[in-house]
């Protein structure tokens, strides 16, 4: 579902903005999208939510079901908050995003460090070679 996603974009480039110095934060940059979607709300207000929601609420409501049923097992979103409904909604799809913003700057998390995609695979496949190798002999 891509709706308001532009505009959910534009929120997080702005995080990303704010945040820049943080960007050398390993630790940050593992929870980039706990940070930029879960340690505030992106809507407060009942009024504000049930306007940004549009006529898309049920499909958003829907949204949302499949992906905590997915993801959880259960639904767990009170949906007669227009405000929960919202701000669950930008999480996910914040997923999306930052997801999307890590594959466009080639950045791999390790617990140690930040690497590239390259640098990723490459060590990866030493890991895995003796695996491989001893499986064949």
């Amino acid at each position: 579902m891509d709706f308001k996603k532009e505009e959910i974009k534009e929120y997080f480039n702005d995080f990303i903005k704010e945040n820049s110095n943080s960007l050398n934060d390993n630790d940050f940059v593992e929870d980039l999208h706990y940070h930029a979607f879960n340690t505030d709300y992106y809507i407060i207000g009942t009024y504000k939510a049930t306007q940004w929601l549009e006529d898309q609420v049920f499909k958003v409501i829907n949204f949302i079901k499949e992906y905590e049923n997915d993801h959880f097992g259960k639904v767990t979103t009170d949906f007669s908050s227009s405000e929960k409904v919202v701000n669950m909604y930008v999480y996910i799809i914040g997923e999306n995003i930052v997801h999307e913003y890590k594959e466009k700057n080639n950045l791999y998390w390790s617990k140690y460090r930040i690497m590239t995609k390259k640098a990723f695979l490459k060590g990866l496949n030493s890991f895995l070679s003796p695996f491989f190798l001893s499986k064949q002999s």
